[in-house]
């Protein structure tokens, strides 16, 4: 039986009524929401879903927000929400599905991604982290850099090296690693802003079972890839209103502030709120292609626009507002709980948003295959595939 939107509605309806949001506690509450099967609609019943279309979900979402309910604050826990639920749901067991995504939901896990390396660049691929088996468990060494909010994540998705002596793509292994464990060490990687929000982990012999494993062992590169296709979707095509994120704000300052006006800033004004909008609607339509199916390589291209309008957007913005444009209310080294671009001073968001062109994936990568994989373009040479990992330059 399909489950339509005036299904979901009802059952909004009868769930407010039984949990008041005004007076519930916000845990429970949330609690309740996902055992309800209103939280990923689109997920299976008893996994915070009911195996609707996921096109209903904004209309749930925004049922909620109407009555005034609390939410799972996604901006802290994006990486657990975007990219680690829904590969745990795709490759996880039933037992690891049970456990993890209800907490991970109501924000009582955050999760973090242990992938990029300081010694492989953008090729994850290359990645030298080491898993050893030693019985039911796997003994892991190795450093992971740009880890966003390490410093107050109990998970992590961790991709490793498990066989040195096949090709890079084939040797890779993914697990769920305890971010308590021991031989786990967070530092703190201080960033233009003066935030740390990234981190880098070292992991010095730790041992994770084998029912933390997710996927086969060896197939670590096919479990990756679905993670960072929804990490590209989580960046790049988010929903949001005409006029939201960093457009509005610029182009707000430009309504009340008529002494600021020129017409070169005016016309890139305009350009830029059309690139915006163009945007959105292909956001959109990303959804709806989300709709049918797992994320595809087109989100690459979303992620890639995402990136370069926020640059442009926050270059305007300084532009137009000249020397106020550079305030920023605190340079003194601290961690962040969020990222967050809309509430912040313009100076800030000019230099937070010089870091989306690499986090994510960088454009260069992104760029290829969007070549590759959307355009039907052939592929660049290349002459490591078929070579063992360990016989690899470093």
């Amino acid at each position: 039986m399909t489950v339509t939107a005036e299904d979901l509605r009802a059952h909004v309806e009868r769930f407010l009524a039984a949990h008041d949001p005004k007076t519930a506690d916000r845990l429970e509450f949330l609690r309740a929401r996902f055992d309800a099967g209103l939280a990923w609609v689109h997920f299976p019943e008893g996994l915070g879903g009911q195996g609707a279309p996921r096109a209903l979900q904004p209309g749930v979402d925004a049922a909620f927000a109407e009555a005034g309910a609390p939410d799972n604050d996604p901006r802290r826990n994006v990486i657990g929400l975007g990219m680690a639920a829904p590969t745990i749901l795709a490759f996880g067991t039933p037992e690891q599905k049970q456990r993890y995504l209800r907490p991970l939901w109501t924000g009582e896990e955050v999760w973090c991604q242990l992938f990029s390396e300081p010694g492989a660049g953008s090729d994850l691929a290359a990645l030298a982290t080491r898993a050893v088996r030693d019985g039911d468990d796997w003994i892991v060494t190795g450093q992971k850099v740009w880890t966003s909010g390490a410093h107050h994540a109990q998970w992590a998705i961790l991709v490793t090296r498990t066989d040195p002596d096949v090709p890079k793509h084939q040797g890779m292994t993914y697990f769920l690693c305890d971010m308590t464990a021991p031989g786990v060490e967070v530092r703190p990687l201080r960033q233009i802003t003066g935030e740390a929000e990234f981190n880098e982990v070292f992991l010095t012999e730790v041992r994770i079972p084998d029912s933390l494993r997710i996927g086969s062992v060896g197939e670590g590169w096919k479990v990756a890839q679905t993670t960072l296709m929804n990490e590209r979707v989580a960046i790049g095509g988010s929903a949001v209103p005409r006029e939201g994120g960093l457009i509005g704000l610029v182009a707000q300052t430009w309504r009340e502030r008529p002494e600021l006006r020129t017409p070169e800033l005016r016309d890139r004004l305009v350009q830029h709120w059309v690139e915006s909008e163009a945007l959105r609607l292909a956001g959109s339509r990303l959804r709806q292609q989300l709709a049918a199916g797992a994320p595809g390589p087109e989100g690459s291209a979303m992620k890639v626009a995402f990136s370069e309008l926020n640059q442009q957007l926050t270059g305007l913005e300084i532009e137009l507002l000249g020397e106020e444009g550079l305030r920023y209310d605190d340079w003194t080294f601290r961690r962040s709980e969020v990222v967050d671009f809309t509430s912040r001073e313009p100076g800030y968001r000019y230099l937070r948003a010089k870091g989306n062109s690499i986090e994510g994936g960088t454009s260069e990568v992104l760029r290829n295959i969007i070549a590759e994989r959307v355009l039907g373009l052939p592929s660049e040479p290349r002459v490591d595939k078929d070579v063992a990992w360990k016989d690899l330059p470093r």
